[in-house]
């Protein structure tokens, strides 16, 4: 059923801040350690501005920002700062006292406002926080303050794809359904302004759908060109010569599938390929475009013939989808599964035609493996809405959802692993030990390797080993080689399991930590090894107040359940999150133990 047109949409001015944990605790530390400051540099629409007006909300402070239309006109930035006229020493003198400055936009800062941001930092008695876009051509004096050392540099990466899911989620409301998700985060490249506007324009053109299973949302069909998109884009698509723009225009229609290099004129890929605008496979001589935001732009500029000639229709991938689940199915035999493409499966589902069921079953095993179980999930149904009945897709559904912690009924589903996770996901870790069968890494994952003696190979082996001897730094390395080979969930219970048997505490709290980050990016992992990791460690209070944060009270209606401030229950948070080696709540589900599950030792 399709939510209705009142669900709600971000707007303008009100997209809610979610994510940047780290970057977040890091800039508010720089203003109130004693530190300088910080430069914060990434591309536009990175989130730059939001970070800091959020890392500053309730602190004193003033601020200064670079405009184009000012570039020639000396401490424009500063006009609201400053008397008229001034030098740069007195400038400086005057500015010496504000406690902390901020600069937006400081690529734009004029010659003599530069000079002032760099001196002032040369001085070192005003706090400051730049903020550049580092794809755009800063002043000399700018790009000093972290090319010379004066501030540290926090470069601004894109936000991660399930911060991206967190942000859509707090935007509509509802949690998108892990396809859509992953399909806007590919689209926008971290752009978070392209995001809400590319969200937008897809809430305009009518209700988003809804899965019956999980009433998460989800979007099928073309991406919607807005006017804005085509602005956005026309510096680059804009001015191409003849032959470039008919170079673009074969490589926009000829999505999802990679044309071979000897299909299309060298040298006008050459420049192409210079400007950034086309990248080339090298290892399987394909070529496709760039951004995948540029192949919708081109689409819908072409002429309606042109497009109708053009246009590729679903039913014509059928080989290259089959080529390209066995190159992942290849990956899963090599224990490989590292993040990989797969554009022709992703192109069926996002124009809404069905994937043949044993195609996604190997996408939902993927992404399984990988510890994307909420992905893994959606592949699994939509295997399921071409074949009701296929079994393999049946288990890949019912696997998921067990080590999501969410018990299912084995009924119908035929594999042994459905019903050992079932059954830990029920708190009966006898049942799920007597349930494993074929996969011995079942057992080392649930804490008893000696069941998988002689049965494993490579890195589980040495995961198994390790777990045996109940050696730390061994289960860390396993882990780390896990992680390599692109599986999060097993590193993160490999690292759980080290954090219980290190000697050393600071061993057992890195190994915690990084059990926790990588919990969090398994959408929702829920298993035995992740459970309880070190509520030990807290004062009973803290176990009492982290327990009801962990089932998702607010700090408000803990203060109101135990008759303590709001404060007072964040100041406890505060000192668990240090304690646990987690940064906010987030990381709660994976250090609290479930209730009637027995953690593995």
């Amino acid at each position: 059923m399709p939510l209705e047109r009142g669900a709600r949409t971000p707007a303008a001015g009100t997209w809610p801040f979610t994510g940047r944990a780290d970057e977040l605790e890091l800039v508010r530390r720089s203003v109130t350690a004693g530190r300088p400051g910080t430069v914060i540099t990434g591309p536009a629409g990175r989130g730059k501005t939001r970070l800091v007006t959020e890392a500053l909300r309730g602190t004193d402070h003033v601020r200064a920002a670079g405009t184009p239309e000012t570039r020639h006109l000396p401490f424009a930035a500063f006009a609201h700062l400053l008397p008229e006229p001034v030098t740069l020493h007195r400038a400086v003198q005057l500015l010496s006292g504000v406690r902390l400055l901020v600069v937006d936009d400081a690529h734009l800062l004029d010659d003599s406002s530069a000079a002032l941001v760099h001196q002032l930092a040369v001085h070192g008695r005003t706090r400051l926080l730049v903020v550049v876009t580092d794809t755009a051509a800063a002043p000399e004096a700018v790009s000093r303050l972290w090319t010379g050392e004066l501030l540290p540099r926090l470069i601004l990466e894109p936000l991660p794809r399930e911060e991206t899911a967190d942000l859509l989620t707090a935007a509509v409301g509802t949690a998108p359904e892990p396809l859509t998700a992953g399909r806007l985060h590919r689209l926008c490249r971290g752009d978070l302004r392209l995001l809400r506007e590319l969200l937008g324009a897809v809430r305009e053109r009518g209700p988003f759908s809804t899965v019956p299973e999980t009433g998460e949302w989800s979007w099928r069909g073309p991406v919607p060109v807005t006017a804005t998109l085509r602005e956005r884009t026309a510096p680059a698509l804009g001015r191409r010569t003849p032959e470039e723009r008919e170079t673009l225009e074969r490589l926009a229609f000829a999505e999802p599938l990679a044309p071979a290099l000897d299909d299309l004129d060298l040298d006008v890929l050459e420049r192409l390929e210079t400007e950034g605008l086309v990248e080339v496979d090298d290892e399987h001589g394909t070529v496709r475009l760039a951004h995948p935001l540029h192949g919708p732009v081109l689409r819908a500029a072409a002429g309606r013939l042109r497009a109708r000639r053009l246009t590729r229709a679903p039913g014509g991938c059928g080989r290259a989808l089959e080529a390209e689940t066995a190159a992942l199915a290849r990956r899963v035999e090599r224990a490989d599964v590292r993040d990989a493409e797969a554009p022709v499966g992703e192109w069926l589902v996002a124009e809404g035609a069905r994937v043949p069921a044993g195609d996604a079953a190997v996408r939902a095993r993927f992404a399984r493996l990988r510890g994307r179980l909420r992905e893994a999930a959606a592949w699994a149904r939509e295997g399921l809405r071409s074949s009701p009945g296929d079994p393999v897709c049946r288990t890949e559904l019912a696997l998921a959802a067990a080590q999501s912690g969410r018990a299912v009924s084995d009924g119908g589903v035929s594999d042994g692993g459905a019903a050992v996770w079932s059954a830990a996901a029920r708190g009966d870790l006898d049942a799920a030990l007597a349930a494993v069968a074929d996969d011995a890494y079942d057992a080392v994952r649930l804490g008893v390797p000696e069941r998988a003696a002689g049965r494993l190979t490579g890195v589980f082996a040495a995961h198994a080993d390790a777990l045996a001897r109940r050696d730390g730094p061994a289960l860390d390395r396993a882990a780390g080689e896990l992680e390599r080979r692109g599986f999060l969930l097993f590193a993160a219970e490999a690292h759980a399991q080290a954090a219980r048997v290190h000697r050393d505490p600071s061993a057992a709290r890195t190994a915690r930590t990084r059990a926790v980050a990588l919990a969090r990016r398994c959408q929702g992992a829920r298993t035995p090894a992740l459970s309880g990791l070190v509520l030990g460690e807290l004062t009973a209070r803290q176990r009492q107040i982290v327990t009801l944060a962990a089932a998702g009270l607010s700090n408000r209606q803990i203060a109101e359940r135990l008759t303590l401030s709001v404060r007072t229950v964040g100041n406890h948070l505060y000192s668990a999150y240090a304690r646990l080696g987690g940064g906010d709540r987030g990381a709660l589900p994976w250090l609290v133990e479930l209730p009637g599950a027995r953690a593995a030792a």
